[in-house]
């Protein structure tokens, strides 16, 4: 096994930490993660970060958006602040009428706020002179939950029609179409007519048309929510990929934590407006803190995983965790040769093994054979070895 890298090695290490904030997904780079001067430098990036307060590709500041209603007022967003990194995929989850559609739209400023401001890539878009509005949304490619193609025109003129409006040579359009049809794999379908076509592959001109203008940010308004789970999954794998290709930013918005497990790095939750909950996909997914988010991870989660109560207990003298491994631990014997250090029996009682996104993820119930110092030391052991357990039952 190599214990040296080279300096691109480390720099693409570099960049799947800044994109997922979790550990790289293959052996070789996990290598270069367990580095100890790759993790020294790591933890100081963060700090260095947080102390200078690097900028986002798009942040949006005291976002409020008020509607009238007969006599009346409908806040649909009230004072949100959301930042989202360069190249990385946001997602948005809240219930019916919690403001997704509303917040989404307002990177664009297909609506416009009632209050706050809207920067993408350093640029206020809320700002005057509107000219420039329609510069900067050339850079802000959509999808529709619906696909809003044009019935009338075929799949590689739906393609086209933002080229167009942009005045593009012809030759150039002609290029263009065809390297995003072979990109969404539509090249045997570019002369079809959207009636013609699957769900699936509409959603797919859809994303071709969205991409056309080579944008930095695409927005995905409910995206995937019209088709069928294994139509869902596809298009998902697809926006994956071209997140990974393009190192394109992509905001999307859901209603399905299964959306956000699937492809997100960070996730933030919406309720009544308000962003109730913000972070990596992983922590908010294994820790939720507010109820709307406990919601939506029980939607997608085994029993081990969504229940925070223990076991019925069988015997005194015993100590009830949940074990959570993370990365590689997930493949590892670490339990098994925790506790035959520890010399504490131990008996598993729910378990499960995941994914989110590229990241495994397993989480166990087990039973400890000790209590009191005994049961706190071998605690204290597995969280020596990076793993976080939480006491259920004490014997």
């Amino acid at each position: 096994m190599r214990t040296r890298f080279t300096a691109s090695e480390v720099r693409e290490g570099w960049c799947q930490f800044l994109r997922n904030g979790s550990v790289p997904k293959d052996e070789r780079d996990a290598r270069v993660w367990r580095q100890p001067l790759f993790r020294c430098v790591q933890g100081f990036f963060i700090c260095y970060l947080s102390l200078t307060g690097v900028k986002g590709l798009i942040q949006l500041k005291q976002i409020s958006k008020v509607y009238p209603s007969g006599n009346r007022q409908v806040h649909a967003l009230k004072e949100v602040d959301l930042t989202v990194q360069r190249g990385e995929i946001f997602g948005i989850i809240g219930h019916s009428g919690a403001g997704k559609s509303t917040l989404i739209r307002t990177v664009n400023l297909l609506e416009r706020p009632t209050a706050g401001q809207v920067i993408v890539d350093g640029v206020d878009i809320t700002a005057p002179p509107h000219r420039r509005l329609q510069e900067e949304r050339r850079s802000i490619g959509m999808i529709f939950q619906h696909f809003n193609l044009l019935s009338s025109l075929s799949v590689k003129e739906n393609i086209a029609f933002p080229l167009r409006l942009a005045k593009l040579p012809n030759g150039d359009v002609q290029r263009r179409v065809e390297e995003l049809l072979r990109l969404v794999g539509l090249e045997e379908h570019g002369n079809k007519y959207p009636a013609q076509l699957s769900g699936g592959q509409k959603q797919r001109v859809g994303i071709a048309r969205a991409l056309a203008t080579d944008p930095k940010v695409l927005l995905c308004d409910e995206a995937t929510s019209a088709l069928d789970p294994q139509t869902t999954q596809s298009i998902l794998s697809s926006l994956l990929e071209i997140n990974r290709r393009l190192n394109i930013t992509i905001v999307l918005i859901t209603h399905e934590m299964q959306v956000i497990r699937s492809i997100c790095d960070r996730v933030a939750v919406l309720d009544g407006g308000k962003i109730v909950e913000e972070g990596p996909v992983i922590e908010v997914f294994l820790k939720p803190q507010h109820p709307t988010t406990k919601d939506f991870v029980a939607q997608v989660t085994e029993p081990a995983e969504a229940s925070a109560e223990p076991l019925e207990a069988k015997t005194q003298n015993r100590t009830q965790v949940r074990i959570t491994f993370i990365g590689e631990q997930t493949y590892e014997p670490v339990l098994y040769e925790t506790m035959k250090e520890m010399n504490v029996p131990f008996a598993i009682l729910q378990g499960t093994i995941s994914r989110l996104k590229d990241t495994p993820y397993g989480q166990l119930v087990v039973e400890l054979h000790a209590e009191g110092m005994e049961a706190e030391r071998t605690m204290d052991a597995l969280r020596s070895r990076g793993l976080d357990v939480e006491v259920m039952r004490h014997g």
